[in-house]
């Protein structure tokens, strides 16, 4: 059973990877390329946000494998074999189980070292990528925007670098338009620090508000430092999400200070890394222990498939409730380990009903065959 676990899981975790990583590499490339940045930053910045599409894909991965194992064995009566010969569903339980643990071990890898790292290294790629000038100017055929006022255009480049027909507006002072057009313009880097704009024979246009006034002035040559049209704010490279986990553990106090957060959230994130991969084995013993109580049918088990999904919900449920408690209340971080436990005793309770069939029966016939109320004249 083991093995087939493990099989599965590898299938399931590949396509849902695939399809959830194909979905945030296309918003990236277009918004990576549409800035002008070369195919390989596209790449990196795909591969590094693998790790936290593999995070959230882990434990759905293992609760469908497990589900799909459970269901082909129960299909071809494998399960009434096994059960027959004298297993009980505790002792069933052991490969999944074991099967969660190790998709567990993966989660923690994830969760404490291989996340936060590709996180950090995005950002800081991120920040790099939005300093650099010219690829988001050279680009040929589009206005660009890039800072709040500025207007950039260019109809094309040369491959010796030489831009054509070059057109920048800058209304960033309102009362003081600037509009500057040239034949051709060159793009330098200036030894002191810093991207200027050098443009050749052109026009500069200068409105003024007041009295709306238009004043032209023609160039031979003029230098624009460019270096200002996309400052931004310097991009915070130390989160919580960045930090390391032993870091947050020791002096929690510290590392919220650091990163400019709470307390509450560096503890949330702390037992969030531990709390993860103990939903992993959660989802798969839940999706067996629901499967348990079906039997050998030939209709298959689609009834105990919907409950063993409702259940799972449940435990989403209350991870997002007790998650909001803990954000706001530190001192509530063991509510964070509700909703393993939870699923633990659903878990157990699904069990004790396969191991006594006869008291599920019971149960339902209780409920189904419930006595009618009678009627004042003592008619049913």
């Amino acid at each position: 059973m083991l093995s087939q676990f493990m099989v599965l899981f590898g299938f399931f975790a590949l396509v849902l990877v695939s399809i959830f990583w194909i979905n945030k590499a296309v918003r990236m490339f277009d918004r990576l390329i549409g800035d002008g940045q070369p195919a390989w930053v596209f790449l990196e910045f795909t591969a590094l946000t693998l790790p936290g599409v593999i995070g959230v894909i882990l434990p759905i991965a293992a609760f469908a494998a497990t589900v799909y194992v459970t269901n082909r064995l129960s299909t071809e009566s494998e399960l009434t074999v096994m059960q027959a010969t004298g297993y009980s569903p505790w002792r069933l339980m052991r490969p999944v189980i074991v099967f969660g643990i190790l998709i567990a071990l993966m989660m923690s890898l994830l969760t404490h070292f291989l996340i936060p790292s590709s996180l950090s290294q995005l950002r800081l790629r991120q920040d790099e990528v939005s300093q650099n000038i010219t690829a988001k100017l050279l680009t040929e055929g589009e206005f660009l925007h890039p800072a709040p006022g500025i207007t950039f255009y260019i109809r094309d480049i040369t491959p010796d670098g030489e831009l054509h027909n070059v057109f920048m507006s800058d209304r960033r002072d309102t009362e003081n338009t600037m509009t500057y057009t040239s034949n051709r313009a060159y793009l330098i880097q200036d030894p002191e620090g810093g991207t200027k704009l050098l443009m050749v024979d052109g026009l500069a246009q200068n409105v003024r508000r007041d009295g709306n006034r238009l004043f032209t002035t023609h160039f031979n040559d003029f230098s624009y430092d460019i270096s200002a049209l996309i400052a931004s704010e310097a991009t915070s490279l130390d989160k919580v999400t960045f930090a390391h986990t032993l870091d947050m553990a020791r002096d929690p106090q510290a590392v919220a200070e650091r990163t400019l957060s709470t307390v509450s959230q560096v503890i949330f994130e702390l037992n969030n890394r531990f709390s993860q991969p103990l939903l992993c084995i959660v989802a798969a013993m839940i999706g067996f222990a629901s499967l348990l109580l079906g039997g050998f049918s030939r209709f298959g088990v689609w009834r105990q498939i919907l409950l063993a999904f409702t259940l799972l919900i449940l435990v989403k449920l209350v991870e997002s409730r007790v998650s909001g408690l803990v954000l706001i209340h530190a001192d509530l971080w063991p509510l964070m380990y509700l909703p393993a436990a939870l699923g633990a005793l659903i878990t157990a309770v699904l069990l004790r009903l396969a191991a006594r069939p006869a008291f599920g029966r019971r149960l339902r016939d209780r409920f189904r065959r419930r006595p009618l109320p009678e009627l004042e004249d003592g008619t049913a």
